[in-house]
C-alpha cells in the first residue's frame, strides 16, 4: 500500500503545505508537483463538477510526485464520498458543515474499516487503493484506518461544542471557515463581526491547546506571521479559480489602461 504522506508529517510532527484546486485537470496537480513545495493537493470537490474517474486520476497525478491529497466533501453525499475518496486513494478527507459531535462521529464511522478494532463502515472495496490483492488484507485494514479526517470548523453548532468535537480522537486536523460562520450567524461575510472574530480565536487557540492541529487557509504568503504567532504549522495557499481570476483581472486592467491611454 502507498504511504500516506499527511498522515506521515502529522505523526512526525511536522509542518504541512498545501493548496486548493476546483480543476479535475491532472496537468495542474504536476505543475504542483513540479515546484516541490507542496505536501499535498486539496481537491475542493464541494464547489466543482466531478466523476469517479477523476478521483482516480488526480491521486495517480499526486503520488508521481510523491504528495499526498485530501477531497473536501458535501456533506448531504457524505458517507458515498468519503468511501469512494478513499478508494480512489485520497489520503484525508475534509468534512463540511458538522454542528456537532454526532454528526462528525456520523462521518468517522462512514470512513473507517468495518473492522472491531475501528468500529466504522467501510467493508472491502476493491478500488484504486486496494488493487492487486491487497483488498481485506490487514494492510487494506490499516490503510483505511490510516485516512486522515479533518473537518471545517463553520457552523455555529461546532464553535460551542468544540471542546467535544476536538476531544474525539479521529478529529485530526480542523479548519476554520469565517464565510459558513459568519453566514449561520446571520452576519454573511462581516468577518470583523465580534462573534465571528471571537469564534475565530476559539477555533484555534482552543485547538492547539488541545493538541489537535489547525491549518489555516491564506491567499497570500504574507498572511502567515498572524497564524505563526498563534502556533499553527499547516497552510493550505490559494485555489485555482481564484489565482487565475486575479491574474486576468490585474493583468487585463492594466492593459485596457494603457490602451485608453493612447
Amino acid at each position: 500500500m502507498r504511504p500516506n504522506i499527511l498522515r506521515q508529517k502529522l505523526e512526525a510532527g511536522e509542518p504541512t503545505l498545501s493548496t486548493h484546486i476546483h480543476s479535475v485537470w491532472p496537468a495542474e496537480i504536476e505543475a504542483i508537483g513540479h515546484t516541490g513545495f507542496y505536501d499535498y493537493v486539496e481537491f475542493v470537490a464541494e464547489y466543482g463538477p466531478s466523476d469517479l474517474h477523476d478521483l482516480d486520476n488526480m491521486c495517480r497525478t499526486a503520488e508521481l510526485f510523491n504528495m499526498g491529497s485530501m477531497i473536501k466533501i458535501d456533506q448531504s453525499l457524505m458517507p458515498f464520498l468519503a468511501q469512494r475518496g478513499i478508494g480512489a486513494g485520497y489520503g484525508s478527507i475534509l468534512f463540511t458543515d458538522t454542528r456537532g459531535i454526532d454528526e462528525v462521529r456520523e462521518c468517522i464511522r462512514a470512513s473507517m474499516p468495518d473492522h472491531p478494532d475501528h468500529g466504522g463502515l467501510y467493508g472491502v472495496a476493491t478500488r484504486r487503493h486496494s488493487y492487486m490483492e491487497y483488498g481485506g488484507s490487514p494492510e487494506y485494514v490499516q490503510s483505511v484506518a490510516d485516512t486522515v479526517l479533518a473537518f471545517m470548523i463553520e457552523k455555529k453548532g461546532a464553535v460551542d461544542a468544540l471542546e467535544e468535537i476536538l476531544e474525539e480522537p479521529k478529529v485530526e486536523m480542523v479548519q476554520w471557515g469565517g464565510s459558513d460562520f459568519s453566514m449561520n450567524i446571520g452576519h454573511p461575510n462581516e468577518f470583523d463581526h465580534p462573534e465571528v472574530v471571537a469564534a475565530k480565536k476559539k477555533t484555534f487557540e482552543t485547538a492547539i491547546k488541545m493538541g489537535v492541529p489547525p491549518r489555516a487557509e491564506i491567499e497570500s504568503s504574507d498572511e502567515t506571521k498572524e497564524f505563526l504567532d498563534m502556533g499553527v504549522r499547516h497552510f493550505s495557499i490559494g485555489t485555482d479559480i481564484s489565482i487565475l481570476y486575479d491574474f486576468w483581472n490585474r493583468e487585463g486592467d492594466q492593459i485596457v489602461r494603457a490602451l485608453e491611454g493612447e
